[in-house]
């Protein structure tokens, strides 16, 4: 199966089927995120479930660890195979998380978005190192008893090789010599998975491309 899940950014449940429908040879499963989710709730996730495409629901949950563990519980009908907490909830909202998703739902902690770097970590009172911050928040989740992280590719390797069964979500991947758009540490999607991720989500590439078919095809060739 291909490593590759196409993100459907959108408030369009239409387009966001249509473009499914288009690539479903092409990806390995589909991440619906919170613009998403906020349009179409639970009825547009079992919507998408009916592509036949393993679903990402990717919520990025932070709060008391009690109220993560409840919403998790509500979304347990919907038997997503990977569910994302923030990996700065801390150790017991990591830990109830795990305990209410449902068997075989991954649940994976994201450590620093793609569209941060050094200078925002700074501007929060963090050390301005991604990779230090990223190697911790790691350390943590695998502690907490999660299955994996999210992660550029720029810090999966050291991740990896920390945490050799852990199971590595790499957003902010881009074709060579594709636009960046809004993301700050990106690497190609070969770069990636050499690197050790378990997945690549890819985004903006696909779905914004003229023919969502012809540029997932391309992105597996590379692969």
């Amino acid at each position: 199966m291909s490593p590759i899940y196409v993100a459907l950014d959108t408030p369009d449940l239409e387009k966001a089927k249509a473009i499914a429908a288009r690539v479903r040879h092409h990806v390995g499963g589909i991440k619906l995120g919170l613009e998403f989710f906020m349009a179409n709730g639970r009825h547009g996730v079992h919507e998408m479930a009916d592509t036949g495409l393993p679903i990402f629901l990717d919520l990025k949950l932070h709060d008391i660890p009690n109220t993560v563990g409840k919403a998790i519980q509500a979304l347990r009908p919907l038997n997503p195979a990977i569910l994302t907490v923030h990996a700065s909830g801390g150790r017991a909202m990591l830990e109830d998380a795990k305990a209410a998703a449902p068997t075989g739902t991954k649940v994976v902690a994201v450590t620093m978005l793609t569209s941060l770097d050094g200078s925002d970590l700074r501007s929060i009172g963090l050390s301005p190192d991604p990779h230090e911050q990223v190697v911790r928040l790691a350390e943590l989740a695998r502690s907490a008893g999660v299955d994996g992280i999210v992660c550029s590719g720029e810090e999966v390797k050291a991740a990896h090789a920390a945490w050799k069964d852990g199971f590595f979500v790499v957003p902010g991947v881009r074709p060579a010599n594709g636009p960046v758009g809004d993301q700050k540490r990106v690497v190609t999607p070969r770069a990636a998975l050499d690197a050790g991720a378990s997945i690549l989500v890819v985004g903006r590439p696909i779905t914004q491309a003229a023919d969502p078919d012809r540029a997932a095809r391309e992105i597996e060739a590379t692969l």
